[in-house]
């Protein structure tokens, strides 16, 4: 039986145990749709009271206060707010290139001013309920819009609090390196069917640690012989158990009773940590209070949305908003969120939350909620101190997504739930309020996609508004935003391609939201496959079909609301003004389409998976090497180095040209790194007026293996971070892909290399 279907039937357990709460929560949100659905029905079958209603607030929106309205005095000045505050935004963000304290809250000041101006325009001059149809999708957006505004909103508000602790860490590894505290620790490394070669990095990188009192656990939950004999190799403790109760977090409670450290680590099958990791971290639980430190996920791969659009040295993967950004101003309210690997937890603290949640996908999340319910302390230190297998195709993606999605949703029908467990402060559960509301957005995203069709198709008006409203009104709000969205996360991610990241799986993500509010435990445990290999293009038709259809439509929709607006100068003076009022919400519906098949675009190119040919990652790294070739001596740099090989450019002539097919020994000394290795010349050419080699090695022995992990992936700071472009390069990026797409241009993609450090 698989860990999926066991894993399923441990939480339909769970879900039986808790009785009426998972009713009543589902309950809950049915009744809130039942009476959203029975009031529109009423509305369309004209029931006097609630028409007289909706013709009241009619008559709101129509007569607006005097303080909602475009000021007469600004006359043809209305675009200078929003140029004043667009050059303050630039201003800030150049006199402080990274937020501080005093730039962030001004900026958020800012930001929290113009959300409350734009709310109350929108909620009182904009929306249509002059009949069924046109309120059912005016109030429908306006809903939607909300959403979105409520979960950043939350964000705004608690970035005043953001931590940095690396100046911490600073001062309190002093102990750890001096040797005066030093306390027992227990790394675990849980795996399920992750091929050996990824499982090897993961323990050597952990054996690598510096750090004295520490013992290695490979906690096998596929009883797989070949999984014994690496752990023996290794030397490194085994564990296994006669089940898979519980999957990931039944492994690890499984392992807690057998060990007795102070404090535990955990590191996912494919996290290779640096050798500096318990040195920066342990130090934090001198703190008693303390019972968790979690650091960054990193990835030494390029994620597939990046690789599929060819932007491998370009785009920063999309966990890096989430740990640039969100961690920190979760740290300042208290409401860290552990995340599942490369973090240490006190087990003491621990032991008094009865171990780690097993009635949710999300056992990491629920664990740290109840950790803080019980007065512990979740600190996070933003330090890259490993790095790991990013999702290696877009399918994988999907599936990592939405388990992510269903296990933090299950938090409405479990008691860990962060909005009513006993314990958490008020601030705590308004972070963790966001985070749920972030999978609800998933919804405002598909309404965003759909709502220009109704423009078009039904000839329905969801939002009214003049153009000297929308500029005194929206265009501040929108552009001081684009303008400091990349600096508040950091340069993580610029606002166009964060929403190309949204829109790739919104339609599977609203589905996910609804079938979790509805049958939230209805499947198990599925893991994230890694270690794959692809020599050819794919195109993942299950998840693109909705995209391919919404295409076709919103082309559609595009065609004909152009038509219409190029004969609007025509109809101008003639159409009564109810029907000019169409014509301008057609011109809104045209653009905002223009805009949906940009997206729809890029997001099905992202959706074709570029082929993958090696399973080893290279990386770009330069090292002084000396080759023996023949009895010769070569000197030269490599450009790139794998763990099975390395590209070198010669510092001088003199090997011979290789017929293809051809192989020549070599012997590589890397002097740096006291390596010796034995391998085959299989490829030469020239590289910028170098000779250059492709080198693949012999079978590495233990101890070579050793050192050429620890060069690859253990060395403290080498994981470095990387700036995401700017709105308007992001844009000229997204025309670009559509117009060259890689498919057609580029169909040889290079082996995938990442920057790692040079010297």
């Amino acid at each position: 039986m698989t860990t999926s279907n066991l894993g399923s039937q441990a939480l339909d357990s769970g879900n039986r145990k808790r009785g009426v709460q998972p009713r009543l929560a589902t309950l809950f949100m049915l009744g809130i749709v039942v009476l959203a659905g029975g009031i529109v029905t009423a509305w369309f079958a004209g029931v006097g009271q609630i028409e007289q209603i909706f013709n009241q607030l009619q008559v709101i929106q129509d007569n607006p206060p005097m303080w909602i309205e475009v000021p007469m005095v600004m006359g043809e000045y209305l675009i200078a707010p929003t140029v004043v505050l667009f050059l303050v935004a630039i201003a800030i963000t150049k006199v402080s290139p990274q937020p501080r304290t005093w730039s962030r809250t001004l900026v958020v000041s800012i930001l929290l001013a113009l959300t409350g101006r734009y709310v109350l325009w929108r909620s009182l001059s904009t929306l249509n309920v002059s009949d069924p149809l046109n309120g059912f999708f005016s109030l429908g957006l306006f809903f939607l819009e909300m959403l979105m505004i409520a979960s950043s909103t939350i964000q705004l508000f608690l970035m005043l609090r953001m931590k940095n602790r690396s100046r911490e860490a600073d001062q309190l590894s002093v102990q750890i390196s001096e040797g005066s505290f030093q306390p027992s620790v227990d790394i675990f490394i849980p795996t399920y069917d992750e091929p050996a070669f990824i499982l090897r990095r993961t323990i050597i990188g952990c054996q690598a640690i510096d750090y004295p009192n520490k013992k290695i656990y490979l906690l096998d939950d596929t009883r797989r012989p070949e999984m014994e004999a690496l752990a023996a190799e290794l030397r490194c403790e085994y564990l296994t158990r006669p089940d898979n109760r519980y999957a990931k977090a039944g492994n690890l409670k499984h392992a807690i009773a057998k060990t007795n450290s102070d404090f535990i680590v955990v590191f996912d099958a494919d996290f290779v940590p640096t050798k500096n990791f318990l040195i920066r971290t342990v130090g934090f639980f001198q703190d008693e209070t303390v019972a968790l430190v979690q650091t960054p996920q990193s990835f030494y791969n390029t994620d597939p949305i990046a690789r599929n659009l060819g932007l491998e040295d370009v785009l920063t993967p999309e966990e890096e908003v989430f740990y640039r950004q969100i961690q920190p101003i979760r740290d300042g309210a208290g409401s860290v969120i552990c995340s599942g690997t490369s973090f240490v937890v006190r087990r003491t603290a621990l032991d008094t939350v009865g171990g780690f949640v097993t009635d949710s996908l999300s056992e990491d999340y629920f664990t740290g909620i109840r950790l803080s319910a019980k007065g512990y302390r979740l600190v996070y230190l933003d330090e890259k101190l490993s790095a790991g297998l990013a999702a290696e195709n877009i399918a994988a993606h999907a599936v990592q997504r939405l388990r992510w999605a269903r296990g933090t949703l299950q938090a409405f029908f479990i008691q860990a739930n962060p909005l009513t467990i006993p314990g958490l402060r008020p601030l705590q559960r308004l972070a963790h309020l966001e985070g749920l509301l972030h999978w609800f957005t998933s919804l405002s995203t598909v309404g965003f996609l759909l709502m220009p069709l109704a423009y078009s198709f039904l000839g329905v008006i969801p939002l009214r508004a003049t153009a000297a409203e929308v500029m005194y009104f929206f265009l501040p709000y929108y552009l001081v935003q684009l303008t400091v969205f990349a600096w508040l996360n950091y340069r993580s991610r610029s606002a166009l391609l964060a929403n190309i990241y949204t829109l790739v799986l919104a339609f599977p993500l609203a589905l996910t939201v609804i079938q979790v509010m509805l049958n939230p435990f209805s499947k198990g445990f599925k893991v994230t496959p890694k270690g794959t290999r692809s020599d050819r293009f794919y195109f993942n038709w299950g998840l693109a079909w909705p995209l391919i259809l919404l295409f076709i439509f919103t082309a559609l929709s595009l065609w004909w609301n152009l038509g219409l607006c190029m004969m609007k100068g025509a109809w101008a003076a003639t159409v009564p003004v109810t029907v000019a009022q169409k014509i301008k919400g057609i011109g809104l519906g045209w653009i905002w389409s223009g805009y949906n098949l940009l997206m729809i675009g890029v997001a099905l190119l992202i959706l074709l998976d570029v082929p993958k040919p090696d399973v080893y990652e290279w990386f770009s790294l330069r090292r002084l090497v000396r080759l023996d070739v023949a009895g010769q001596t070569f000197w030269g740099v490599t450009t790139r180095i794998s763990e099975t090989g390395a590209d070198i450019n010669l510092t001088q002539a003199g090997l011979p040209v290789l017929a293809s097919g051809d192989r020549l020994p070599v012997t590589i000394e890397i002097l740096e790194e006291e390596i010796t290795v034995a391998g085959q010349i299989t490829d030469t050419g020239m590289s910028n007026e170098f000779p250059c080699v492709r080198v693949i090695f012999e079978p590495l022995s233990l101890s070579q293996e050793r050192c050429l992990v620890e060069m690859l992936f253990c060395r403290p700071g080498q994981w470095k971070r990387k700036d995401t472009p700017g709105e308007l390069r992001s844009l000229c990026l997204l025309l670009k892909i559509l117009l060259k797409p890689r498919i057609l241009f580029n169909r040889n993609p290079k082996v995938s290399a990442i920057s790692v450090s040079q010297v």
